[in-house]
C-alpha cells in the first residue's frame, strides 16, 4: 500500500516537472500511441489533451513532418536499440500560426515507453539569423570605408584589416594578420604606436594622433589621422584595440590653398603701410639722384647724395624681401629646426609698417636671443602674422601690440597681447572654428585663426585666448622646443 502511494506521488512530481518545462514532452509506445502529453505541447500546438491522448503520431503530427523528418522510423529504431537519439532538427506547424523550429529527442523509458521532447529554438533560430545579417551589414559598412579600419588584440597584433588599408599600404590581410601593427608605420614612430597601444589595455578614452602608415609597394610615406578606441568584451573587459586612419593628403592639399588665401588677405591688408614705408625711401633716392644731375654741387654732397642713394635702396630691398619670402608659395612641409626668435622678429618687420600708420606700438621681450623648435618656418610665420594682424585690426584708435616669449620645462609659451576693443565671452570659446568672424561682412573669411589651430597642432603645440570685452585680448602659443 505504502509502495503505491510513494509511486503515485513520485508520477505526479515527475509529471508536474515536465508540466513547467519550457520544452514539449510527449510519452508514446510501441504501437506509436501518445500515452501523456504536457502541457507546454499543448500550448504551442493549441490542442486539448483529448485530442491527443490515445492518438497514433500521424494524427497528431501532420503527414508532410512524419514523412520529412522520418521520426516514426527513429522511434522504431530506438525501441529497438534502446539506445537515445539526440539533437535532431524539425519544423511544425500548428493550424493558424507561423511554422515553429524544433529541436528533439527520442529518450528510450522502458521497453514500452519513449519521451518525445522537442524544444523550440524558433526565437533562437531568429535571433541568431539577425545577428548574422548584422554582422554581414557591419562587415560590408567596413569593408565599403574609405577609411581604415583595423583591430588588434591586447597586446598590438593585427586581427582585422579593411579594403581601405589594403590600399594604401598596399598589403593584403593575409599578409598582415597576427603581425604587430607598429611594425607597419613609420619606424621612427614604432615607439609612439606602441606606447598608445599599452595605454590603450588601461584606458577607457579615445587618443587622436597623427602619423606615417608605410605604403609596402613604394616603400613611400602616407601621413595619417588616427583614432584609437579601447575594444570591449561583454564584461566591460579590455581585449583589444580599434584604429580608425584617414588619408590626410586631401585635407593637406585643401588647408595649403586655404593657407595660401590668407597670406592674400594678409597681403591686402599690409599694402597700405608697407607702401607708405617703401614711398618715403624712395622719395629720397629721387631728390638724391635729382641733385646729382646738378653740376655745380660739391662733391662731398655728391657722396652724401649717394649714400642717401645706397641706404634707402637697401631698405626697400629688404621689405620688398620680406614681404617676398611671405608671398612665396612653398609645397615643402617638411619639419625642420627653427629659430623661433628670428621668424617673429621677420614678421614683426613685415606688419610694423602697418602698426605705425595706425598708431600702434609694437614690442617683443624674450628670456633668450635664441629658442630653437622643430616647426616648418612659413607655416609658423604665417600663425603669428594672422594674430598680429588679427590684433592690429582691434585697435583702429592705436594702442600697444605686445609679445611676450618665455620658457617653462619644454616648452616654449608665445604671449600676444593686444590693448583693443576684445573679444565677447559669446564669440571667445569659437573664435578657432572654421568661417567664425566678427568682421564686417566682406572684410573676412573666418578662416585665419582656424587655420592658425591647424598649423599649431600640427607643431605638437596649442593655442588659446584669452579677453575682456573693452580690455584687449590675448592670445596664448605653446610649442615644444628642441
Amino acid at each position: 500500500m505504502l509502495k503505491n502511494v510513494l509511486e503515485n506521488n513520485f508520477k505526479i512530481q515527475f509529471e508536474m516537472l515536465l508540466n513547467v518545462i519550457p520544452s514539449s514532452v510527449l510519452m508514446i509506445n510501441r504501437q506509436l500511441q501518445v500515452l501523456w502529453v504536457n502541457e507546454n505541447f499543448l500550448l504551442k500546438s493549441q490542442r486539448s489533451k483529448e485530442n491527443i491522448v490515445g492518438r497514433f503520431l500521424a494524427e497528431v503530427f501532420p503527414l508532410v513532418i512524419l514523412q520529412s523528418t522520418g521520426i516514426e522510423e527513429s522511434i522504431f529504431n530506438v525501441f529497438q536499440s534502446g539506445v537515445p537519439l539526440k539533437g535532431q532538427k524539425m519544423t511544425y506547424r500548428a493550424p493558424g500560426i507561423p511554422f515553429r523550429i524544433y529541436y528533439y529527442s527520442i529518450l528510450p523509458i522502458s521497453s514500452e515507453q519513449i519521451m518525445l521532447v522537442m524544444e523550440d529554438v524558433t526565437e533562437q533560430f531568429r535571433l541568431s539569423e539577425e545577428v548574422r545579417r548584422i554582422e554581414r551589414q557591419l562587415a560590408l559598412v567596413v569593408e565599403s570605408a574609405s577609411d581604415i579600419v583595423l583591430s588588434t588584440d591586447i597586446d598590438g597584433h593585427i586581427l582585422t584589416w579593411n579594403s581601405a588599408a589594403e590600399k594604401l599600404s598596399a598589403l593584403s590581410t593575409q599578409d598582415v594578420l597576427g603581425r604587430y601593427f607598429y611594425d607597419l608605420c613609420d619606424p621612427y614612430q614604432t615607439q609612439e604606436v606602441r606606447q598608445i597601444l599599452q595605454r590603450m589595455k588601461t584606458s577607457n578614452a579615445t587618443h587622436t594622433t597623427e602619423f606615417n602608415l608605410i605604403n609596402h609597394s613604394d616603400n613611400g610615406k602616407i601621413l595619417i589621422s588616427w583614432v584609437f578606441s579601447p575594444m570591449k568584451d561583454d564584461f566591460s573587459k579590455t581585449i583589444g584595440t580599434v584604429v580608425v586612419g584617414r588619408d590626410l593628403a586631401e585635407r593637406r592639399k585643401l588647408e595649403l590653398q586655404l593657407r595660401q588665401s590668407q597670406k592674400l588677405t594678409a597681403l591686402g591688408v599690409m599694402a597700405s603701410g608697407i607702401a607708405h614705408e617703401i614711398r618715403n625711401p624712395m622719395a629720397i633716392c629721387s631728390s638724391s639722384a635729382q641733385f646729382l644731375q646738378e653740376e655745380s654741387i660739391s662733391k662731398e654732397f655728391q657722396k652724401e647724395c649717394a649714400r642717401k642713394i645706397q641706404t634707402n635702396i637697401q631698405k626697400a630691398s629688404v621689405i620688398i624681401e620680406n614681404l617676398l619670402r611671405f608671398a612665396r608659395s612653398s609645397l615643402d612641409t617638411e619639419m625642420i629646426e627653427v629659430d623661433l626668435i628670428s621668424v617673429l622678429n621677420e614678421t614683426i618687420e613685415l606688419v610694423v609698417n602697418q602698426a605705425k600708420v595706425q598708431k600702434i606700438k609694437m614690442q617683443m621681450s624674450t628670456q633668450k636671443k635664441i629658442i630653437l623648435v622643430l616647426g616648418v618656418p612659413g607655416l609658423l610665420q604665417q600663425v603669428f602674422m594672422n594674430i598680429f594682424l588679427n590684433a592690429i585690426n582691434a585697435m583702429p584708435n592705436g594702442g600697444t601690440l605686445d609679445i611676450k616669449v618665455t620658457t617653462i620645462g619644454d616648452r616654449v609659451n608665445i604671449r600676444i597681447n593686444d590693448t583693443g576693443i576684445g573679444i565677447p565671452p559669446s564669440e571667445l570659446e569659437n573664435i578657432f572654428d572654421p568661417f567664425h568672424t566678427s568682421s564686417p561682412v566682406g572684410q573676412g573669411t573666418g578662416l585665419g585663426l582656424s587655420i592658425c589651430y591647424s598649423i599649431i597642432r600640427q607643431h605638437l603645440g596649442s593655442i588659446q585666448a584669452e579677453s575682456q570685452l573693452g580690455q584687449g585680448a590675448s592670445i596664448i602659443i605653446t610649442l615644444p622646443f628642441i
